[in-house]
């Protein structure tokens, strides 16, 4: 991953769930606000016996797919608004927290979901923006989609 340089940088996780959407449209308002760039990182990680947790990977997955996908993604969650003059996007094969917390590094802020698209394994295993709230290397913001209320 190329940094934004020397711009601010706000790293953002996105999987698609309603709560990363709020998290990156977060991030861009507070990209602007400090004159930064935003980092959407989309993280896929692939199946193994031992607990995996991200959504279903097809066998037959294609890396060009989801990079189309993620764009898609990207372009309906600013659909009433402009797209982030700063905004890079990476598509990262890995286990979301590790790759989130590598990105972390240098950034002015880290901005994830309260929510993204593990199961129950993610569950019993801590939640990615748990983990990254403990070892992220700059400050993280866990923001929540809008009517989700804390229990």
């Amino acid at each position: 991953m190329q940094p934004c340089e020397p711009q601010p940088r706000v790293v953002v996780g996105v999987d698609g769930s309603p709560s990363s959407y709020a998290a990156l449209r977060w991030a861009a308002r507070y990209a602007q606000l400090v004159h930064g760039c935003v980092e959407a990182i989309c993280v896929w990680d692939t199946p193994s016996d031992v607990g995996w947790t991200g959504p279903a990977i097809d066998p037959e997955f294609d890396l060009e797919q989801a990079r189309e996908l993620f764009a898609e993604e990207l372009s309906a969650v600013f659909t009433d608004q402009q797209r982030p003059a700063g905004l890079r996007e990476h598509l990262v094969e890995g286990d979301p927290s590790e790759v989130l917390i590598r990105a972390s590094q240098g950034a002015e802020v880290l901005v994830v979901g309260s929510r993204g698209r593990g199961g129950f394994a993610r569950a019993m295993l801590g939640s990615v923006s748990q983990r990254c709230a403990q070892h992220a290397a700059c400050p993280v913001v866990v923001v929540r989609q809008a009517g989700d209320q804390a229990h």
